[in-house]
């Protein structure tokens, strides 16, 4: 993600003033986040403005579109993978989790992981700790701010087991209009 300048949200409306309150109260901590709203409300916009007011302001943030990667690749997009791990795995790989260390990982369109998926990083939200894709052993914790997005309702998919619950109730949501 390029570096922002951007550090307020332009607009008066009550809408705009409370979503800034939203990015303010994010900030001052490091929860992990939920930024919900349509396509094209500015949900990463809001990703870049909780970090850049954060504490981690001037260490990484590192964006992955899950649902531009292939189901397939994503785990070692974000874990990394070590040599022969699987085919074209030529040289052992730092994943994106551990790029990110001190600073901040804007997982967008997290709705569209599997379950496989949800519960890897679930574990990570648990403890910390990575483990590359192929390894027998995982080579430490990461101090990382997760931010995530989504245009799915998560409510739904909880409902309708697309998603797991105990993940969605690990995240603290921030709504878009």
């Amino acid at each position: 993600m390029e570096t922002t300048h951007l550090t307020h949200l332009v607009g008066v409306s009550p809408a705009i003033r409370a979503v800034d309150q939203d990015i303010d109260h994010a900030a001052r901590s490091d929860a992990k986040v939920l930024i919900t709203g349509e396509s094209g409300v500015g949900k990463e916009v809001v990703a870049q403005l909780i970090h850049a007011r954060g504490a981690r302001a001037r260490l990484p943030l590192v964006p992955i579109n899950c649902a531009g990667v292939p189901e397939t690749l994503l785990a070692s997009e974000l874990f990394g993978h070590v040599r022969g791990s699987f085919t074209d795995a030529y040289q052992d790989r730092r994943g994106l989790l551990e790029q990110a260390n001190g600073g901040t990982i804007f997982l967008d369109e997290i709705g569209e992981m599997s379950q496989q998926m949800q519960a890897l990083l679930l574990r990570f939200l648990e403890n910390g700790e990575i483990q590359r894709v192929g390894a027998d052993r995982r080579p430490g914790r990461v101090d990382v701010r997760v931010i995530t997005a989504t245009n799915r309702s998560l409510v739904d998919r909880v409902a309708s087991r697309d998603f797991r619950e105990d993940l969605f109730y690990r995240l603290n949501v921030i709504h878009i209009e």
